[in-house]
């Protein structure tokens, strides 16, 4: 009572903080952990566990879209649309195994919505000696349904693809990380939707 006598008295506000609301941004932040699992199952070669997945990440309706560096957007309209997309992908560029990183990671909360933003770094790896990293922030919609938070919308902005390869063998015993700098970085082959 002398708090709230105190906080009118120098004229603040005194605001009751709302007990759902720390649950509510760590119930989010497991999406982004939710996404990246169901991501490596396809990276694996394992799309239909991708996809059940990520039907715990997303609404059933769920609207997802990629940017590419070179402008080019593709947008899927349910789960099982972008997880066969993601597969085409990954098998399109011949990837093995995949990993998905996600950080800073920025949660708002307002009642039954929150919009929510992350940074990825993704392995894909090629083969033995090259893997394909690629770096961009997700932008997401976020919505409680029946007690759930899942993502409605996502938008991937995609900043980069690097292609980084290990020197040859014979190379490597000299000086791992040389000047074989001069092989060119290759942007991945992502197949576009016509």
């Amino acid at each position: 009572m002398l708090a709230v006598t105190f906080v009118l008295f120098i004229g603040g506000r005194f605001e009751l903080a709302s007990a759902a609301q720390p649950n509510a941004e760590l119930e989010i932040q497991k999406l982004t952990s939710c996404y990246s699992l169901g991501t490596d199952a396809i990276g694996r070669n394992n799309l239909l566990q991708g996809k059940n997945i990520y039907r715990d990440c997303f609404t059933q309706d769920a609207v997802l879209t990629a940017i590419f560096p070179d402008g080019a957007t593709q947008t899927n309209y349910g789960t099982d649309s972008w997880a066969d997309f993601v597969y085409s992908v990954f098998q399109g560029n011949g990837y093995t195994a995949t990993q998905h990183l996600m950080g800073t990671i920025n949660i708002s909360v307002q009642n039954n919505q929150a919009t929510m933003t992350s940074y990825l770094h993704a392995t894909h790896k090629r083969s033995e000696t090259s893997i394909d990293v690629a770096n961009g922030t997700y932008e997401d919609e976020v919505v409680n349904r029946n007690g759930r938070w899942k993502i409605r919308k996502r938008t991937l902005k995609l900043i980069d693809f690097l292609n980084l390869s290990s020197p040859t063998t014979a190379s490597s015993s000299t000086n791992a990380r040389s000047a074989n700098s001069s092989t060119p970085l290759v942007i991945p082959n992502i197949p576009r939707l016509k």
